[in-house]
């Protein structure tokens, strides 16, 4: 009888300690793919903006350097 209460309460921590790991780890995932993807966002933002951004200075530049 001892060693049956003895095995209840060791699976019911194991069980227990198992749940709560699967889902923290479960929010933490989901809230890691949400910065990953609002970052790759923002990324992909600032490259079109960096591609752009000498293009339209160019012709400014250009003109400035010819009159020197």
């Amino acid at each position: 009888m001892q060693s049956m209460k003895a095995l209840f309460v060791i699976t019911a921590l194991t069980a227990s300690s198992l749940a709560m790991a699967a889902g923290g780890g479960d929010r933490t995932f989901a809230r890691m793919e949400q910065a990953r993807k609002v970052s790759m966002e923002a990324y992909q933002l600032a490259q079109t903006q960096k591609a752009e951004a000498p293009v339209a200075q160019s012709k400014a530049k250009a003109t400035a350097h010819a009159n020197c």
